[in-house]
C-alpha cells in the first residue's frame, strides 16, 4: 500500500491550494482516508478524513468552512480543497489511510508529506 501527496506549496494568505493523496497497490473504496498535518515543533493534528463506508466526513473547528475533502475512486485519489489559508495552516501534511472503513479506526498507512506555506 502506498500513498503519495501533492500539491503542496508556497501561497499568500486569504490563497487556497489543492492537495492530492493518489493510492497505488490497493483500492482507496475500501479505506477511510485521512488528513493530517504537523507543524514544527508543534505535535500531529487532524485535519479532515472521509469515511468510505457512507462519506461521512470530519473536521476540526480549526479548518471547519475552510477545507473539504473529496474522493475520486475513479482515480484513486483523495483530495484536500484549502481555503482562505492561514499562516498557521503552515505545515506538512500527511495522507494516510485507515484500518478499515471509519475515521474512527486509526490510520495504518501514511504518506511522505507534502509543504503548505501560507506567506506574504
Amino acid at each position: 500500500m502506498r500513498l503519495a501527496e501533492s500539491g503542496g506549496g508556497l501561497v499568500q494568505p486569504g490563497g487556497s491550494l489543492r492537495l492530492s493523496c493518489a493510492a497505488s497497490g490497493f483500492t482507496l473504496d475500501y479505506y477511510a482516508i485521512g488528513w493530517f498535518r504537523q507543524a514544527p515543533g508543534k505535535e500531529r493534528e487532524g485535519v479532515s478524513c472521509i469515511s468510505s463506508s457512507d462519506g461521512s466526513t470530519y473536521y476540526p473547528d480549526s479548518v471547519k468552512g475552510r477545507f473539504t475533502i473529496s474522493r475520486d475512486n475513479a482515480k484513486n485519489t483523495v483530495y484536500l480543497q484549502m481555503n482562505s489559508l492561514k499562516s498557521e495552516d503552515t505545515a506538512t501534511y500527511y495522507c494516510a489511510a485507515g484500518y478499515g472503513d471509519s475515521c474512527n479506526g486509526g490510520f495504518g498507512s501514511w504518506g511522505q508529506g507534502t509543504q503548505v506555506t501560507v506567506s506574504s
